[in-house]
Parts: structure tokens; C-alpha cells; sequence
């Protein structure tokens, strides 16, 4: 080979692995960099933006921390139901988001004499962390402030409740082994596999110009080698095939950021004593805000012989 092809050659190779560079940190920030937002990214309904109000300003709060398993200092903020309940809500937020998330949720479940737990999932809120663990470190977390619930209180009764990559983290956590104090999960709008799911945004999102196998495993390649898991292994569909925890499964029948299938794909995978519910009219973790009386009535109802 000649020199001047050498040169070409080399220039290409450089042009590749430059350009795939580029991409990766890209894809990287977007799908794992817990503080991205995207332009104009808002509540999508003032009742949520008034939960998130009603945790900042609850004067009963308090700021609890916690060691993860690989020493990052987790944060999680505790409200006290009155009396001497021994029932407890950990409520579970999504990606982009904090803890304050669950305030629409933690008000409903304070009312009815409920401790509340909810954690800033790592690299979330003032837990430290620098990426999205998408359910995967996460599971291990969660498990961790179920631990904190039950050596302060062996007579808890718990129960999970988490919204999109909440959800999929809550799904997680129940495919492993969880003490008997853990009696129900409630995932809302939770996908099958983290991959299932950069697919189908992918592919929505009008640009996919290269294939998506190979987006797929140059996104797999950066959150190994910056986040140090498998994304792969970001499965809540294998997971619930193993969990024995009784679970609703939510889904909004509009939802167009995780698709309403994988809620039915999850429901048939599960092995587990399982519901199922979809709102109608709802688009992404809308079903609380769009049909609340329903939302409510369902999630009562499957709750109600599990903390009684």
C-alpha cells in the first residue's frame, strides 16, 4: 500500500472511531446523565408540580441517608404517618427526576395512615452517584432502604411504588430475594428491557439513519465502560418471572414515550400474584392525574388485603 493510501486509510479509521466517539458521549448523555434535560422539559400537570411542593415544603419531613452497597451516600425523604403505623410506602421516582416526584402519590397514602419512604435514586436529587442505574443498581438500593424500614420496625409492612424507570427499578427489586415484610409492588408504566426500550425511542424519534444494532451496542459499550453495568441486564421482564411479589401493573393507553404493549408483555411474563390495569386517555404516568378516582379505586382495592 502506498503511502497516499496509507494516509487515507488511516484518515478513515480516525474519522470512524472519532466520529463514534462523539456519538457514544451523545447517546451517553442523553439516556444516562440523570441531570440532562431536555429543552422546554416541564410537569406536565400542575398537580404534580403541587406534590412536588407539598414534599419541599412538609414541615414533618426529614432527610434520611443511607451507604449503598458500593459507597455512594443515597438520600431519601421520610414524612410520618400520625399514630403508631406500622404500614410503609416506598415510592419510587423516574429518570431526570428526584424524590419530590412522588408527592401526588405520598399524599394519597399519608391520608390513609402510611409512612412515607421516598429515595433520590442515585445521581438523582442529593444522592450521589454521576449516571441512570435503570433499574440495575437500582433494585440493590431500593433493597437497602427496605432494609433501613425493617431494623427500625420489624413489624413493617411494605410495600413499592414506582413510575417509568421507577417502575422498572420497583420490578427489579421484586425479582430478588425480599423479605416476607415486602407484601406488593405497584409498577407504573415500567418498560421490559432498557434496551426494548432505547429501541423503540430510537426508531420513533424520526433520525434513525444508522442501524439499530448498532446504536444499540455502541450505547451498551458506553454505559459498561462510564457506568460500569450491562445494560443488558436492565431486564424487568426476567426479573418478574422470578419474583413472588403480588404486583399491579399500570399503564396509560396513550402512553407514547414507553408503549402500552410492554406493560401487557410484563403482565404475561409474570409469575408472581399479579393485576393489571390500563387508563384510558393517558399518555406517560398520566393515569394519577387523567382518571384519578379509577387510578385510586385500583390501587386501593389491590392494596387493601396486603397492609391491612
Amino acid at each position: 500500500m502506498s503511502k497516499k493510501n496509507n494516509f487515507i486509510f488511516l484518515g478513515l479509521i480516525s474519522a470512524i472511531v472519532g466520529g463514534g466517539a462523539v456519538l457514544g458521549n451523545y447517546l451517553y448523555k442523553i439516556s444516562s446523565d440523570p441531570n440532562h434535560k431536555f429543552t422546554g422539559e416541564h410537569d406536565a400537570n400542575k398537580t404534580i408540580t403541587d406534590g412536588k411542593l407539598w414534599v419541599r415544603n412538609n414541615k414533618e419531613k426529614q432527610d434520611l441517608y443511607i451507604e449503598s452497597l458500593d459507597k455512594l451516600k443515597l438520600h431519601a425523604s421520610y414524612i410520618k404517618a400520625e399514630g403508631d403505623s406500622h404500614k410503609y410506602a416506598v415510592l419510587v421516582h423516574g429518570i431526570h427526576d428526584t424524590n419530590e416526584y412522588m408527592g401526588i402519590y405520598g399524599q394519597h397514602y399519608l391520608e390513609q395512615g402510611i409512612n412515607l419512604l421516598m429515595p433520590d435514586l442515585r445521581g438523582h436529587g442529593r444522592s450521589e452517584g454521576s449516571y441512570a442505574g435503570y433499574g440495575y443498581d437500582d433494585r440493590m438500593d431500593v433493597m437497602e432502604w427496605i432494609y433501613w424500614i425493617i431494623k427500625r420496625d420489624s413489624e413493617a409492612k411494605i410495600f413499592i411504588h414506582g413510575v417509568s424507570m421507577g417502575a422498572a427499578a420497583v420490578l427489579m427489586t421484586t425479582g430478588e430475594h425480599l423479605p416476607s415484610n415486602v407484601v406488593a409492588a405497584i409498577a407504573d408504566s415500567s418498560y421490559t428491557t432498557a434496551l426494548d426500550e432505547f429501541t423503540y425511542v430510537y426508531k420513533k424519534s424520526g433520525k434513525a439513519f444508522l442501524p439499530t444494532k448498532f446504536m444499540n451496542w455502541l450505547l451498551r459499550l458506553e454505559i459498561k465502560l462510564r457506568s460500569g453495568f450491562d445494560i443488558v441486564e436492565s431486564a424487568p421482564i426476567k426479573a418478574v418471572a422470578r419474583s413472588k411479589t403480588p404486583t399491579l401493573f399500570m399503564h396509560g393507553d396513550e402512553d407514547t414515550f414507553i408503549p402500552p404493549v410492554m406493560c401487557s408483555r410484563l403482565f404475561e411474563a409474570a409469575k408472581c400474584q399479579r393485576e393489571y390495569c390500563i387508563t384510558l386517555g393517558a399518555n406517560h404516568i398520566m393515569g394519577v392525574v387523567v382518571d384519578p378516582v379509577n387510578y385510586w379505586k385500583k390501587v386501593d382495592a389491590f392494596l387493601a388485603e396486603k397492609i391491612k
